[in-house]
């Protein structure tokens, strides 16, 4: 028999996430993938070995305040001659057990000082309440700490240059799901040039025992909504992972 109340309880959940309607038909499960950002090769991740755990941080808070302080008004790479009005470290729970990473601040993000406030987004804070979660539950941050001018990809030095300091904010927070947004988020963590409709859809191992779930940047679903679905797929298996110990 069917249970009517978990029917409606997921139909709702869907809403929330921007899915109008299911079907039944299992053909949009295999469609092909052309749509997902061109390939693009990233430095290797840090030197360490998937099974050598980073040394537990006793106070995250107070570690990740030093390291923001220690990356300070950052001219490491050629991005602060470029116009951006400030770094943008990251946001959110030290003691996380979800972490987001996308790729670069926009504009908004650039302004405001914090990752994920445009309208891609907000579509994320609707993706981490749509596992039942809020924005204060999670880690938010960027491969990039700085915008890159007219929202132009990543160049290599600049990816090279940040890396280390995104490693270090993992290491501190230390959280059990990592959600890479998008292909350099992708590239970036796990030191591969496979498209993203190739890593998605499945769960890496990360450094330090964490478990990594690549999927499609919001702002690459706000212009191709019918890749929502796919997303919400990829979720599904994070609000799982999350659930194993709780």
């Amino acid at each position: 028999m069917i249970d009517r109340r978990a029917v409606a309880s997921h139909l709702r959940l869907f809403e929330s996430f921007g899915i109008q309607g299911v079907s039944r038909d299992t053909a949009w499960r295999h469609r092909d993938a052309d749509s997902s950002p061109a390939r693009i090769v990233m430095p290797p991740p840090p030197d360490l070995p998937a099974e050598s755990a980073p040394s537990t941080v006793t106070d995250p808070g107070s570690a990740l305040k030093a390291l923001r302080e220690e990356i300070g008004d950052c001219t490491r790479c050629v991005l602060h001659t470029q116009g951006r009005k400030q770094v943008v470290f990251g946001v959110g729970n030290p003691a996380a057990q979800l972490m987001f990473v996308g790729e670069a601040p926009g504009a908004d993000e650039d302004a405001q000082g914090e990752p994920f406030v445009g309208r891609a987004g907000q579509l994320l804070t609707k993706i981490i309440e749509a596992i039942g979660l809020v924005r204060g539950d999670v880690y938010i941050a960027n491969v990039i700490k700085c915008r890159p001018p007219g929202n132009r990809n990543p160049a290599p030095e600049e990816v090279s240059t940040c890396q280390p300091f995104l490693f270090r904010q993992i290491d501190i927070i230390r959280p059990r799901v990592i959600v890479a947004l998008g292909t350099f988020a992708a590239h970036t963590l796990l030191g591969t040039d496979a498209p993203i409709s190739r890593l998605r859809g499945r769960v890496h191992e990360f450094r330090g025992g964490s478990k990594l779930v690549p999927t499609f940047h919001p702002a690459f679903l706000l212009r191709s909504p019918d890749r929502k679905r796919d997303v919400w797929e990829d979720m599904k298996k994070v609000r799982a992972l999350l659930a194993e110990h709780d």
